[in-house]
């Protein structure tokens, strides 16, 4: 029995153990309290070194960007343009034969013994004929259009009440030059000096931007240019570049001549005439230009070109040097004069200036009064370079730098290849008592338009 007894005893330890209770332990992890100032303020800085670094990267790609892009893709440079001075005829004075070769001649034409004969026959012309000559005239004419363009230069302004309005200034425009980058055009001044924007209408109607790249405040020129990126084809191949000749030819006086563009005072116009006169200088600041007055009743305020038979553009009509007894009659400056002035601008050059009139010094005035040859002083400018450092009427300039100056030509020459705020020595003969003597001044030149 009592075995059993020890068995009812384990069991009932066994029971208490396994009954025993056991507290579980559970920890709550407590989240700290946000420091909203905190979190701001870093906020804030996170958003102002974002902003910082975004305004360093733009600055960096804006500079950068040409760099790279000039570097990968390099931008053509225009090309220089060239007005070549085109060959004159000879004058007759430059034709005088020699005796031993006017021998030569006779012998040579004996020797042929050619007899040559003429047969005059009386012709008889009829209206048609008349017509048929205009006609010849005008397909020269029309030829010579197709060179020639409307300008619009277009600027904003107000009127009395405060009212805003665009003005316009019209004239025509002459292609000159192809730069590798688009076609240089020559303009009135008047038509696109201040203007907002330049508008090119061409022959067929289309039209372009346009942007000034110099004027010539003595000429009253201006060159503007047309981007081909801002032209079609169709446009491109309807053109041509206006061929320069010359005015310095022996027998231009009683030619035949034609005038376009507005020499009647409306775009378009086209007159015919004749040359009668050639050669009358016309005196400007550091330059000097050729005048050529025609027949052609026109307006005064012409603008345009005159033409030869052969469709070579002579001179550009300027009605500013017209005579003061003959002002309607038609007036323009020499071409082979202009071209160095043209040339200059359609480069982006600046015209430099001293701001003398000049002469050449004649053969008599050097034989018999001992003038040296030169550029002869006959004007200064009030407040120019020449008159500020001394430069006197009368005085003759025969060198600058280093280039020696044999009349006003080779002067105007020399010039033309400086440019503004250049310091050049100026080298002058002035007349004493009994002789000239060589003074030399070094001057800065100042320039055209201002």
């Amino acid at each position: 029995m009592e075995p059993e007894k020890r068995n009812t005893s384990d069991t009932e330890n066994k029971t208490v153990v396994t009954d025993q209770e056991f507290e579980v332990i559970k920890e709550r992890i407590k989240e700290r309290p946000i420091n909203r100032k905190k979190l701001l303020r870093r906020t804030i800085m996170t958003v102002a070194f974002a902003v910082i670094f975004g305004l360093i990267a733009c600055l960096t790609f804006l500079v950068l960007e040409p760099v790279f892009s000039n570097w990968l893709y390099p931008e053509e440079e225009p090309k220089p343009v060239t007005f070549p001075q085109v060959e004159e005829e000879i004058l007759p004075e430059d034709m005088v034969q020699t005796d031993s070769q006017l021998e030569e001649n006779q012998e040579e034409e004996q020797a042929e013994q050619v007899v040559t004969e003429t047969i005059v026959e009386k012709v008889d012309l009829e209206i048609t004929d008349y017509q048929l000559l205009y006609n010849k005239l005008y397909e020269v004419a029309k030829e010579c259009s197709k060179s020639m363009v409307t300008v619009t230069g277009v600027k904003s302004d107000v009127d009395w009440f405060n009212n805003p309005y665009e003005s316009k200034g019209q004239a025509f425009g002459l292609i000159i030059a192809d730069n590798g980058k688009g076609l240089l055009i020559l303009a009135d001044k008047k038509a696109v000096e201040e203007a907002e924007t330049i508008q090119v209408t061409f022959g067929d109607g289309t039209q372009a931007m346009a942007e000034l790249i110099g004027s010539d405040l003595t000429t009253g020129l201006a060159v503007i240019s047309v981007s081909y990126d801002l032209m079609n084809q169709n446009t491109l191949n309807a053109i041509t570049i206006a061929k320069l000749g010359s005015s310095n030819s022996a027998n231009l006086a009683g030619s035949p001549v034609i005038a376009l563009g507005s020499p009647m005072g409306m775009n378009g116009s086209v007159v015919y005439g004749m040359l009668t006169s050639v050669g009358n200088p016309v005196s400007v600041v550091d330059n000097s230009y050729k005048s050529l007055a025609t027949d052609i009743y026109g307006s005064t305020d012409a603008g345009g070109i005159l033409i030869s038979m052969k469709g070579d553009i002579i001179g550009l009509i300027n009605m500013t040097y017209a005579n003061d007894t003959t002002p309607n009659l038609i007036t323009a400056l020499g071409i082979t004069e202009l071209k160095k002035t043209i040339e200059k601008i359609s480069n982006h050059g600046k015209l430099a200036y001293l701001g003398i009139h000049g002469i050449d010094v004649s053969q008599q005035a050097n034989q018999e009064l001992g003038v040296p040859f030169g550029a002869f002083v006959t004007e200064i400018s009030v407040d120019s370079p020449a008159m500020q450092h001394g430069i006197q009427s009368g005085d003759v300039i025969v060198k600058i730098g280093n280039i020696a100056i044999e009349d006003f030509n080779s002067y105007v020459s020399a010039i033309m290849a400086l440019e503004p705020e250049d310091t050049v020595t100026i080298t002058i003969m002035r007349q004493g008592q009994d002789e000239y003597r060589e003074m030399s001044f070094e001057i800065t030149l100042g320039s055209q338009e201002s």
